[in-house]
């Protein structure tokens, strides 16, 4: 999130703007830093609810403000059916692997314990079904010798930014097109 946050605000991703960051935790980073930054930020807690409900909030949320482009950043709760729909091909996400190898959960430590020689990053439209949307784009990181889950993951991390501003500006400038 803070990657794309600079991005749009040196330029980098150009002619764009962050409406709002939001989270389901009051305590994430993540608000903190996008507050700092200047962008609104809203909490919509879970309270319990069932998934639908909550997601209508959020999407209530984004609407109002007039999002274009929904981008997940350590959004770790599949989305409902209504969420999706209610922006069908302008939800993206960044996973942790070479989708389609190691979806969901853990992806660097399922890919370093399966002894994977090149892992990376993913970024993807968001559909129905985990971690499967279109992709947008990958960049590879090689596996040392001498990595264990925790430094795999940290190098992934940084492609994982790079990656994400060059996926959100290529949905901008229109070079990028949900296919599938």
């Amino acid at each position: 999130m803070l990657a794309l946050l600079n991005a749009v605000k040196s330029g980098e991703i150009p002619s764009s703007e962050v409406t709002v960051v939001i989270s389901d935790r009051q305590s994430a980073a993540g608000l903190v830093k996008a507050s700092e930054l200047g962008v609104e930020t809203v909490v919509v807690e879970r309270n319990g609810r069932m998934r639908q409900e909550h997601d209508a909030e959020i999407v209530g949320v984004l609407k109002e403000r007039g999002v274009e482009l929904v981008c997940l950043a350590g959004y770790m709760r599949l989305l409902s059916r209504d969420f999706i729909r209610a922006f069908p091909d302008r939800i993206i996400n960044i996973h942790p692997s070479l989708l389609p190898a190691f979806p969901g959960l853990d992806a660097q430590k399922q890919a370093f314990d399966h002894g994977v020689k090149i892992t990376g990053c993913t970024v993807h439209f968001v559909n129905e079904d985990l971690d499967a949307g279109p992709i947008i784009l990958q960049r590879a990181v090689l596996v040392q010798p001498d990595d264990t889950a925790e430094t795999l993951a940290a190098r992934i991390l940084v492609e994982e930014h790079k990656a994400y501003v060059e996926a959100v500006r290529q949905i901008q400038s229109g070079r990028t097109a949900k296919h599938a």
